[in-house]
């Protein structure tokens, strides 16, 4: 009788830890992926930590403030054309 209530109860808590350890591992992934590109989860949270997300806004604001157009700031070195100084 008492070993069978004892399974009993290690399967009800393994149950538990392993409920527990999923959902621990789903918020993870799913925060990592998503909900904390939002400023005010993070601060709901206390993370100071800043992800891309929040820094590239505020690129865009200071080269408005400076007069530089948007179009030139997203370009990566592919889309940029050199051309020769001396084409001779």
């Amino acid at each position: 009788m008492w070993q069978s209530l004892g399974l009993t109860l290690l399967v009800i808590v393994a149950t538990l830890v392993c409920a527990l350890l999923f959902m621990m591992f789903g918020w993870y992934v799913v925060w990592q992926l998503f909900l904390s590109k939002f400023k005010f989860l993070r601060e709901l949270v206390g993370d100071a930590g800043t992800p891309q997300a929040e820094t590239q806004p505020s690129e865009a604001q200071s080269e408005r403030k400076s007069g530089a157009p948007l179009r030139s700031r997203g370009r990566t070195a592919r889309q940029r054309v050199s051309f020769p100084e001396n084409a001779s």
